[in-house]
């Protein structure tokens, strides 16, 4: 079937904090695709830009039209007539398009882009008759595709929640299951004795959850957050089989004129008295790696405290990765930084970090030649779109991080993957233990 590309648009919807996002439609003569661009919160400073319309009077400046009308106008004139089989010719015109060097995407937006590529994306699998996972195998040269080890956010802290707790996620990693619907089956059930273990404790107000469908108990010292998880794993029966992982999210409380990481960062006018040098943060670091059975840490530091990340991947990058989100950015200069500095051992792969699925294809592919564990990520403002399902095992990363086992946003993403499974039947694989080594699976 033709998958020539004889329409595009574009309108703006709602992602799962309320604020609008992109839609993108995309027609060929197989049908409508469509795509909905995730947004985040805790953002680095060296993502791509995501155009917002900065109109304080109609969404307190979180409007999109402006990225909605580059789709319409400038870039649907560009691509219509393009195959849209042929996804990095597509993706290249619209990076020649907006015209800006290092991967910003400062002009078109990359919420504009990404939208139009992620349904770009489906079309051209449609065209060749394939699913989309499979697609997007073969435009990653056809790796292993591998059903992931889910890292799964069951205590939201930082600006995802409402609590002080500073470090902003606590997740749980089902490594010892022997197929995804069983990873999932362990996590949900964790899930909900940690709810159980929660409301004893702090009360059934400390059941709220937050972004990403994780609970926010009212807690401020993260070592009490990673008890919480030990505590419900014993309950649940899976000690030994589920290990733990942290985003920290730490440029969130970096003190730029200080050098200082503030770990009391949400309580205004502090007395500093819980500052800490990226030295001392590291020293915590080696002591939860000590204490609990902690697999995986992400953005320990600041987005530029390149020294302290190397040495924390020295000190415990054998047994632990250490995961490079707004250290990264999924940009592929980043990226080459990060390897020529030893800065850590694995990427996060968010698509709208770069705007691309070349482009991401791109990072993926570096990151693995470099040895590095690749883990695909949502964003805490998402859509019920499940595109990231499909990219995480037509790349076989191994490895995604979707959020807890609740929020149906989150849900959709996992709940896709549950159906891959089926549909791969003998063939799926899942990751499980060696996560961190796909290739070697």
């Amino acid at each position: 079937m033709s998958g020539k590309i004889t329409a595009v648009t574009a309108r703006s919807v709602f992602d799962s904090r309320g604020n609008p996002t992109v839609e993108v439609d995309v027609t060929t003569p197989g049908g409508k695709f469509s795509a909905m661009v995730p947004s985040g919160a805790s953002t680095g400073i060296y993502e791509a830009l995501e155009l917002r319309d900065g109109d304080k009077s109609a969404y307190l400046g979180k409007g999109v039209d402006k990225a909605v009308d580059n789709v319409k106008s400038k870039i649907a004139a560009a691509i219509i007539g393009m195959d849209s089989a042929d996804q990095g010719a597509i993706d290249a015109k619209m990076i020649e398009l907006d015209g800006t060097e290092g991967g910003f995407k400062k002009n078109l937006g990359a919420n504009a882009i990404l939208g139009v590529s992620m349904a770009v994306a489906r079309a051209g699998a449609n065209a060749k008759a394939v699913p989309l996972y499979k697609h997007l195998n073969d435009l990653a040269g056809n790796p292993k595709m591998l059903l992931p080890v889910p890292s799964l956010n069951v205590i939201n802290g930082g600006t995802h929640a409402g609590n002080n707790l500073a470090m902003q996620e606590f997740m749980i990693l089902p490594v010892g299951a022997s197929n995804f619907r069983e990873a999932m089956k362990m996590g949900a059930e964790t899930y909900q004795y940690l709810k159980k273990v929660i409301k004893k404790k702090y009360g059934l107000d400390a059941t709220s959850v937050g972004d990403e469908g994780g609970f926010a108990p009212n807690i401020q010292d993260n070592t009490e957050g990673l008890k919480l998880l030990e505590e419900a794993i014993e309950m649940a029966g899976y000690t030994g089989k589920i290990k733990v992982g942290m985003d920290v999210a730490a440029s969130e409380f970096w003190v730029e004129a200080k050098k200082m990481y503030d770990l009391d960062f949400k309580t205004e006018n502090n007395d500093g008295s819980q500052c800490l040098s990226g030295e001392k943060l590291g020293e915590m670091y080696k002591d939860f790696c000590k204490n609990f059975p902690m697999i995986s840490i992400e953005d320990p530091f600041d987005q530029d405290d390149w020294e302290s990340y190397a040495k924390l991947t020295a000190a415990v990058g054998e047994g632990v990765q250490i995961v490079g989100d707004d250290l990264l950015v999924t940009n592929p200069n980043r990226i080459q930084t990060g390897i020529d500095k030893k800065a850590c051992n694995a990427l996060l792969l968010k698509v709208n970090q770069i705007g691309s699925i070349t482009e991401a294809i791109q990072a993926c592919k570096m990151s693995r030649d470099a040895g590095w564990g690749v883990m695909v990520s949502h964003r805490s403002g998402e859509t019920e779109d499940n595109f990231i399902a499909d990219l995480c095992v037509g790349l076989g990363t191994a490895q995604i991080k979707t959020g807890a086992p609740c929020r149906s946003e989150r849900l959709a993403k996992y709940n896709q993957l549950l159906r891959i499974e089926e549909e791969l039947g003998d063939a799926a694989v899942y990751a499980g233990a060696k996560f961190r080594t796909p290739w070697a699976i």
